[in-house]
């Protein structure tokens, strides 16, 4: 494992409530984290996007011309892109669907969460979550803050991380530690729509909460 944590473990982290260890976004949760796995990529040199070349499925994603990541698990999304090029929409659940496990297990491994096994009413299996190293989250939720609220510029990683916040609906679940306002999603806005990546999961969580909620809509209808 790599020392530094991926984009996609402190987003999740920050996703995570401290006290019932539940994700929120946990329905679009597979666009979020595969955003953040293609913007890593991106900062990293390892993928290229053209804002003016896109298509119905938006921008269009090729591999760059550096060496691929070390990364195991960002190496397997670098793979799927070097296949062909296609538009981000695509990408994000191909490379998103299936990363909530083994991103959890690298927090786990990392000690940053803690995850216990039990049995519910004795007999039906369990799992529960907990953030074990607090001081990491209250880290980066303090670096997400000076950006969003304070004026504070912001690293590409910080950006990253407010913007794909912003995208994926899950920024008010912070609300204790950066209270919401007009002017803090504004501020989220400018970070989220400066990242392809991020303005991608936005797009795809609207398109997937638009149609659960035709699909509730139908159902009462019916």
């Amino acid at each position: 494992m790599q020392n530094e944590p991926l984009i996609a473990e402190d987003l999740m982290l920050l996703m995570m409530d401290d006290a019932s260890g539940a994700i929120a976004g946990e329905g679009t949760l597979y666009y979020t984290l595969g955003g953040a796995v293609l913007v890593e990529l991106g900062l990293g040199g390892h993928i290229t996007a053209d804002p003016n070349e896109t298509g119905l499925t938006g921008v269009k994603v090729r591999a760059g011309t550096g060496r691929p990541p070390s990364d195991p698990l960002l190496r397997g999304a670098y793979d799927t892109v070097t296949a062909r090029v296609r538009g981000v929409h695509s990408l994000l659940a191909e490379v998103g669907t299936g990363l909530r496990a083994p991103v959890l297990d690298r927090l786990v491994k990392r000690g940053t969460v803690r995850r216990r096994s039990t049995k519910w009413l004795g007999f039906i299996p369990s799992t529960s979550l907990t953030i074990a190293d607090t001081a990491h989250k209250k880290a980066l939720v303090g670096q997400v803050r000076a950006v969003l609220l304070d004026g504070a510029e912001p690293d590409a990683r910080t950006a990253a991380l407010a913007g794909l916040l912003s995208a994926s609906g899950t920024l008010p679940s912070l609300h204790r530690s950066i209270p919401w306002s007009g002017a803090l999603y504004k501020r989220a806005k400018e970070l989220e729509q400066g990242s392809w990546g991020a303005e991608a999961v936005n797009a795809a969580v609207l398109r997937t909460m638009a149609a659960i909620a035709a699909g509730s809509a139908a159902a009462v209808t019916a």
